[in-house]
């Protein structure tokens, strides 16, 4: 038998499908000791599907809405005006009136009630869906509560609450609504407490917002709340609004706002207890729920009644600590370049060849650096690293000024031998720049081997070969070796651009002299896509079908086409040697380009119609000339000056140290995601195995699982599939979050800020990495299949990494949310002599796609024009 009304005492949590998140929650409140929670029960979503599903008309426009695009918002309108219309006017069945009314008998039927509606889809952790459905308080009267669960059920159906939906992935015919129907307290005061702070996320710092009469007034944004908050009980912080209106309950049912006298407008609404017990009950509550809440709070004569309490769903996770020391920890996702969250299988690769101190928050990785700051020259060393990233500095600075991590005091440190300030001696590699063509071999010869043992491989002994050969990657890429010869170029460009500076008053030198150098493997491949779209452009026949291509096998039909069998093969040999890279392809998971290679096409079409024919050779010349001129333009000024044959040949060996080794800059990541496709491959045939034997679903599900629990599945056959599909929703909610730079232990994030003048009034900030200023369509692109672009356009981003090189042949310059002056993108975009601006905050929101804006990359900022 169904089950149309369960009192609040009533409910279990197996029970979410039946009286949604708010009654779930209700219920659990009214279990807990000393809170007091007005009585009431809900009228399950049982009652609602009888009396809709019989419905043929209802039906009907259900199946319409499922087939309406998000952006047809008057269908939609119209439509949920309809199936709305359908609910209110439809009788409430037999069965819920009887229970409603037997329900009204106990609570007792004179009261007055608030009659709110309660989604299955609602106050979930990663989906709140607040206010999207209806609230009624101060009904009085059986008949009048039997209209408004009516209304409630259709409110199941606005405009507001369909578009949300739509946009969370949720289906409307999987959607129910309970309503509650809970006693109405009249309270002097009402309002929220976060028990984590909502702006900063900390999960020390609870707030409250107080207002005076009901909830509503502060909920709908009609009047300024009282703020107060609260840390380790003690007050910490007070801010009292200026209060003119408040509602409250009418005598004969329904609400009221009325104006508060002058002098009651700024007395503070709680007293300094009141906010201290109001507190305890917060902190009470979260204990109870095991996760920070959003808890709405009255105040009746001296006793505050809960009437709602919810996950806050916006929260960014904090990174996972054994102790509980006070941590800092900054992302990683920013230093490499990708914020968008990682897989379970991704995160645990990069923890297997990471040495540094990684925590896991969510579907990204931090670095505790609480150690560094220990200590005086720790700190001094950090800020020193970190500095190519001034927002993070920044963050970093405001913690040291606090006093979070306490100051230990120094170890004396000895002298370096043999080291005066005024000597630099020479690296050994510094006249021998074949070293960088070796490094390269050897890299190239071990992944060969790598790709010739791991065949004979499978099992159990492909997964210890993984986690062996995992050894020799992390050689690779911590060889001292191959550290020197980047960092010599690193090293020497801020010689150059500080010496310029100083001597000739020569801003950012070293962009220019950087441009088109030898050995870069990234920016070959995005000069290589233009060689490709050569191959193409004679042929019209090709060009015709790949603008229609959709699917990863458009390369299978090119053999019939007239030049077809070139083109397969310029891509196909495009693949051979770039295919293992992606956007964001630090994560194992994401798909390459040799698995998705629909994802190149849109870049080629792109150089056929931007560029005549050569232009990828044309390119390297033009910026390798500018550069020589460059290094010829210095080095003459130079010798004019006082002791100028010194400086100019202190010059020309920094200069020779750039040319011959940035390039290498961009190789130990080629050879580690090279590495990585490698090990996929091999992990995703093991897949295909456990899919056969029906342990798991579908070959991506193994994304959800660290190495070592697939290793585990691999050895016993056996998983349980609720783990896969906890991580599937856990990732659905990470992908809504923005990581930030730095956090703390207490989930704080620390904010950041440039500091600059002499900028116009409207710039946006960001950090200069490579000169120039420029002009142009603005085209945000957050995802690179998307990017269609016309020559000159300005790429606006969140963030690029190698992956997204192909594209900046064709663009004029860059803005990226994510960046440092050492990052892929700066130290391309310096080699095609692209101006750029990274680490602009939201820039993805403030510039609009098609806006006109100037990027000036050499004092950093963009105006929209």
């Amino acid at each position: 038998m169904r089950t149309f009304v369960l009192g609040f005492q009533e409910l279990e949590p197996s029970q979410l499908g039946l009286v949604g998140g708010k009654g779930l929650h209700l219920g659990k409140l009214s279990t807990i000791q000393g809170i007091n929670v007005p009585e009431g029960f809900c009228v399950t979503t049982a009652g609602y599907q009888q009396a809709m599903e019989q419905n043929e008309s209802y039906q009907g426009l259900l199946d319409r809405l499922a087939t309406i695009k998000i952006e047809e918002r008057d269908q939609i309108a119209e439509i949920s005006r309809r199936i709305r219309q359908i609910i209110t006017e439809a009788d409430i069945p037999s069965d819920v009136v009887t229970a409603v009314e037997h329900y009204l008998c106990e609570v007792g039927d004179e009261h007055a009630y608030a009659v709110r509606s309660s989604a299955t889809a609602e106050d979930l952790p990663y989906a709140s869906f607040a206010g999207q459905q209806d609230t009624y308080l101060n009904i009085i009267g059986k008949d009048a509560i039997l209209q408004h669960i009516s209304k409630c059920w259709a409110s199941l159906f606005t405009e507001r609450a369909v578009i949300y939906r739509m946009q969370n992935g949720f289906d409307h015919r999987q959607v129910y609504l309970s309503v509650i129907v809970q006693r109405m307290v009249f309270p002097q005061a009402s309002g929220i407490v976060f028990t984590a702070d909502p702006i900063t996320s900390n999960r020390k710092m609870l707030s409250i917002d107080a207002s005076f009469g009901l909830g509503e007034a502060l909920v709908s944004g009609l009047v300024s709340a009282d703020c107060y908050k609260v840390r380790g009980g003690e007050i910490v912080e007070k801010r009292i609004a200026t209060k003119k209106l408040a509602i409250y309950g009418k005598e004969g049912g329904g609400t009221e706002t009325k104006p508060i006298a002058p002098d009651q407008q700024t007395v503070q609404t709680l007293t300094e207890q009141q906010i201290l017990q109001l507190a305890h009950i917060g902190r009470q509550i979260e204990a109870n729920f095991g996760s920070p809440q959003d808890i709405e709070w009255c105040l009746v004569d001296e006793t505050f009644y809960i009437v709602q309490s919810r996950p806050i769903t916006t929260l960014f996770p904090i990174p996972e600590a054994a102790d509980q020391e006070n941590h800092v920890y900054l992302s990683v996702g920013h230093q490499q370049m990708m914020t968008d969250p990682i897989k379970p299988l991704g995160l645990s690769f990069y923890l297997l060849i990471t040495p540094a101190p990684m925590r896991r928050a969510g579907g990204w990785l931090f670095v505790d650096v609480a150690a560094r700051l220990t200590t005086t020259a720790g700190r001094e060393a950090l800020l020193k690293t970190i500095g190519a990233d001034p927002l993070t500095k920044s963050a970093l600075m405001t913690i040291i000024e606090r006093a979070f991590i306490t100051l230990l005091p120094d170890a004396p440190t000895a002298p370096v031998p043999g080291r005066s300030h005024h000597t630099e001696t020479k690296a050994p590699f510094e006249d021998n720049p074949s070293v960088v063509s070796d490094l390269i071999q050897r890299s190239q010869a071990s992944i060969e081997a790598l790709k010739q043992n791991i065949q004979t491989k499978s099992g159990m002994d492909v997964m210890d070969f993984i986690l062996e050969d995992l050894q020799q990657l992390k050689k690779l890429l911590f060889d001292p070796q191959s550290t020197a010869v980047f960092m010599a170029a690193i090293n020497a460009t801020s010689w150059i651009n500080e010496h310029m500076n100083a001597w000739l008053g020569e801003t950012s030198a070293a962009d220019t002299l950087s441009q088109s150098v030898p050995h870069n493997i990234t920016s070959q491949m995005g000069l290589a896509l233009l060689d490709v779209a050569d191959v193409i452009r004679p042929y019209p026949e090709v060009i015709d079908y790949l603008q229609q291509a959709k699917e990863d096998n458009f390369l299978e039909g090119l053999a019939m086409l007239e030049g077809g069998n070139e083109a397969q093969a310029a891509i196909t040999g495009y693949l051979s040697k770039y295919g293992m890279r992606c956007a964001g392809e630090i994560d194992i998971t994401k798909p390459r380009w040799s698995e998705k290679p629909i994802t190149l096409v849109p870049m080629i079409l792109g150089n056929i119609k931007n560029f005549e024919p050569n232009e990828g050779t044309r390119k390297y010349e033009q910026g390798r000339q500018e550069a020589l001129n460059k290094e010829q333009e210095l080095l003459d000024r130079l010798k004019q000056l006082p002791d100028g044959e010194r400086k100019a040949a202190e010059t020309k060996r920094m200069i020779n140290l750039i040319r011959n080794f940035i390039g290498y800059r961009e190789y130990p990541k080629y050879g580690m995601v090279s590495r990585y496709f490698v090990y996929k491959q091999a992990l995703l045939k093991e897949a295909d195995r456990l899919v056969q034997a029906g342990v798991i679903d579908d070959q991506e599900d193994i994304f959800f699982l660290s190495f070592e629990e697939l290793h585990e599945v691999v050895r016993t056959n056996k998983l349980d599939e609720r783990i896969i599909n906890k991580r599937q929703e856990d990732y659905k909610f990470y992908e809504k979050l923005t990581p930030p730079r730095v956090i703390t232990s207490d989930g704080e994030i620390i904010a950041s800020a440039y500091q600059r003048d002499n900028l116009p009034a409207d710039a946006i900030i960001g950090l200069p990495v490579s000169s120039g200023v420029i002009e142009g369509r603005a085209r945000v692109i957050l995802n690179m299949e998307n990017a269609t672009l016309e020559d000159g356009d300005l790429l606006v981003t969140a963030f690029t990494d190698p992956g997204w090189t192909p594209l900046f042949v064709s663009i004029k310059g860059l803005v990226t949310e994510v960046g440092g002056l050492m990052t892929h993108g700066a130290v391309i975009a310096r080699e095609y002599g692209l101006p750029a601006v990274v680490g602009v905050d939201n820039a993805t929101k403030l510039i609009k796609d098609g806006q006109r804006i100037r990027v000036n990359g050499t004092a950093g900022y963009i105006e929209i024009l």
